[in-house]
């Protein structure tokens, strides 16, 4: 059995579980999305005071809870608890810079996209602007 947080989780925990969430939702988490995540936990203010060491922790709950059958809705649960909502649409932009980082969004991180929105209630209009900046930040040459 993997590790848990031995706490609930904080607001920055339901941020990572999100994003790590994005990342496995089509079974295969890529070293772009892999560094995003890093990259996003070490440089945004909204995780100044975060212990990065709880980033693995969290990591194996997600992993535990998409192995249940329920564990999608569990971990929106979970989420729910811990993020306030001033912090919802944060949560949704970086999940989107994560699908995003690897230049690939196939319909399991769409889908997933869609259930992040519909369960933060992120207005359509608000999610298409944080989309098309993730879009934005993201291309190639």
């Amino acid at each position: 059995m993997t590790e848990k947080p031995d706490q609930p989780l904080s607001p920055q925990d339901a941020l990572v579980a999100l994003m790590i969430a994005t990342s496995v939702s089509d079974e295969t988490v890529r070293t772009a999305e892999l560094v995003t995540i890093d990259r996003i936990v070490n440089h945004l203010p909204v995780f100044a005071d975060y212990d990065v060491d709880r980033t693995r922790l969290v990591a194996n709950l997600v992993f535990e809870l998409f192995e249940e059958e329920d564990g999608l809705a569990a971990l929106f649960g979970i989420v729910r608890i811990a993020l306030p909502e001033r912090l919802h649409e944060t949560a949704y932009a970086m999940a989107c810079d994560v699908a995003a980082a690897d230049g690939v969004l196939g319909q399991p991180e769409l889908r997933m996209l869609e259930e992040i929105r519909y369960e933060l209630d992120i207005p359509r209009l608000h999610a298409a602007a944080i989309e098309q900046g993730a879009r934005a930040r993201h291309l190639t040459l």
